[in-house]
C-alpha cells in the first residue's frame, strides 16, 4: 500500500516511524512533513489542510491510505471530500466526517452534544462577540478559579484558567477581540473541576471500538505547572490512578454514550477520539474531545502498540475493529519535549542541533526540525523534538529520557524537569 500521512509534528514522526514498520506499507509519503520524517518516507511540500493539493496526489500517486495527523483537515472536511468524489471515494481516510470533527472543532458542539446524551462535563455558558458587556456582568458573579475556552482551534492554547475576575474579564474581552482569530468568535466560561488530568484514546469504526493506553500529558511551559499553556511539553503513560474499576466507570459514564450518541445522531466517525478527562474523587468528566492522536501523547502511546497499525486502520475502514486483538508493551512510556526559548510566544528559528547521534535507549521523535545544506540538524519551531524512553517502570523511563535529553543542544533550549513525578511520588 501507498500511505500517505499529513501533519508536521511530533504526532506525524510517531506515526511514520510506526506505519513504515508494516508489511503492508510500501511506500510512505508525508505532507509536508518534517526534519524526522523524512527518515522513514518522503516528504511532499503539500499543506495537511490543503484539499484540492491532497486530492490531486492521491490520483497521481497511487495512495491507498490517507492518515490526517492534526485536526486541520479533519475539521476541513477531508472524510467528506473524499467519500463526495467518485474517483476518489474508494480511498480510506482514517478519521471522522467533518460532523464528527466538530467535537474538536467546536466547543459549543461538543457541550451541545454531551448534554443531549448525557456525558458528564463541567457547567458551562458561551457568549459571542455581541454579547460582551452581558458576559463580563455574568464573571463578576461566577465563582473562582473558572476556565475560559475559545470555542474553535487554537493550537491547544485557547484556554485560560482564571483566578481573579480581572484576570477572567481581562481574557474574556481579549477572546471576543480576535485574539485567537476566529477561534474566538464564540467564548464557553466553565466551572473549574479540581482533580488529576488523564487522556484516553479510543479507535473506532463507527460502531466498534478499543481503547489504547492511558496517557497524561503536561500543557504548561514551566515545572511545576507554570507558565502559558502550550501544545504539550511531555507526557507519560500509563497512569498510576487510571486503575480497572475507574476504567469501568469511562467507559459506562462516557465512551460508551460517546459511540452510541454519534451513531444516534448518524454522524460518521471512523478514527481516533481523544477523551481528556478530569478525574473528581474518581468521577470522570470530559474537558475536551479531539479527533485525532494528541501530542505529545502519540509518542507514549505509539510505541506501547505491539500491533501492525495499519492492519488496525484497515479494519477501522471494514467496520471490523471488532475483529483486532490489539497487543500492547507492558512497559512504561515517558517523552520530554526540548522546545525553543521563548515557546509558545516568539522564538528563534535555525538554531544548531547537536548530540543527537548520542542518544541511546530511547527514540527521537523530531517535531520542529530541518537539515541544513550540509546534512546538519537545525530548530524549525516551538516544540523542536521528543525524547520517548520505554522501561519496566515509570521511574526508569522518565530517567532515561531525562538523561538521554540533557546530550542534546541549541541555543535556549528549554525542557521541563519535573514530567511525571506528580504521578511518581
Amino acid at each position: 500500500m501507498n500511505i500517505l500521512l499529513l501533519g508536521s509534528g511530533g504526532r506525524e514522526h510517531a506515526l511514520a516511524w510506526k506505519i513504515s514498520q508494516s508489511p503492508y506499507c510500501d511506500a510512505l509519503f508525508i505532507a509536508p512533513g518534517n526534519g524526522g520524517t523524512q527518515l522513514h518516507g518522503e516528504n511532499v511540500q503539500i499543506a495537511a489542510d490543503d484539499l484540492g493539493a491532497i486530492a490531486h496526489f492521491v490520483l497521481t500517486h497511487q495512495i491507498d491510505m490517507v492518515v490526517p495527523g492534526p485536526e486541520a483537515p479533519l475539521v476541513a472536511g477531508i472524510y467528506n471530500f473524499f467519500k463526495n468524489r467518485k474517483e476518489l471515494e474508494h480511498i480510506p481516510v482514517i478519521g471522522p466526517s467533518a460532523e464528527g470533527a466538530q467535537l474538536e472543532g467546536s466547543k459549543s458542539f461538543a457541550k451541545a452534544f454531551m448534554q443531549k446524551h448525557h456525558i458528564p462535563t463541567a457547567k458551562y455558558r458561551e457568549f459571542k462577540k455581541e454579547q460582551i458587556q452581558q458576559g463580563l456582568r455574568y464573571l463578576d458573579h461566577h465563582s473562582l478559579p473558572l476556565v475560559l475556552k475559545a470555542d474553535g482551534l487554537a493550537a491547544g492554547k485557547g484556554v485560560l484558567i482564571c483566578h481573579s475576575t480581572e484576570e477572567a474579564k481581562a481574557g474574556f474581552s481579549s477572546m471576543l477581540n480576535g485574539q485567537f482569530g476566529d477561534a474566538g468568535n464564540k467564548v464557553l466560561v466553565e466551572e473549574f473541576l479540581k482533580g488529576k488530568e488523564v487522556s484516553i484514546f479510543v479507535l473506532s469504526d463507527g460502531t466498534h471500538y478499543k481503547i489504547l493506553p492511558p496517557a497524561k500529558d503536561y500543557k504548561r511551559a514551566y515545572d511545576h505547572d507554570e507558565g502559558p499553556n502550550t501544545g504539550g511539553m511531555g507526557a507519560v503513560s500509563p497512569v498510576a490512578f487510571v486503575d480497572h474499576n475507574f476504567l469501568l466507570r469511562v467507559v459506562d459514564a462516557i465512551i460508551e454514550p460517546t459511540i452510541n450518541g454519534l451513531l444516534q445522531d448518524h454522524i460518521t466517525y471512523k478514527g481516533i477520539i481523544y477523551f481528556g478527562l478530569m478525574a473528581v474523587n474518581q468521577k470522570p468528566y470530559v474537558i475536551e474531545y479531539n479527533c485525532r492522536f494528541g501530542d505529545p501523547e502519540a509518542q507514549v502511546i505509539i510505541p506501547r502498540i505491539e500491533s501492525d497499525l495499519l492492519d488496525i486502520f484497515l479494519h477501522i475502514h471494514q467496520d471490523t475493529l471488532n475483529e483486532v486483538y490489539i497487543r500492547l508493551d507492558q512497559r512504561a512510556c515517558a517523552t520530554i519535549v526540548a522546545a525553543s526559548g521563548g515557546y509558545p510566544g516568539q522564538y528563534e528559528k535555525g538554531e544548531s542541533i547537536t548530540g543527537l547521534e548520542e542518544v541511546t535507549d530511547s527514540l527521537i521523535f523530531h517535531a520542529g526540525t530541518k537539515r541544513d545544506a550540509n546534512g546538519k540538524w537545525q530548530s524549525n519551531g516551538g516544540r523542536v523534538l521528543a525524547i520517548s524512553s520505554l522501561a519496566a517502570t515509570l521511574t526508569h523511563a522518565v530517567n532515561c529520557s531525562m538523561e538521554n535529553i540533557k546530550k542534546i543542544h541549541f541555543d535556549n533550549m528549554f525542557y521541563r524537569k519535573d514530567i511525571g513525578q506528580d504521578i511518581l511520588l
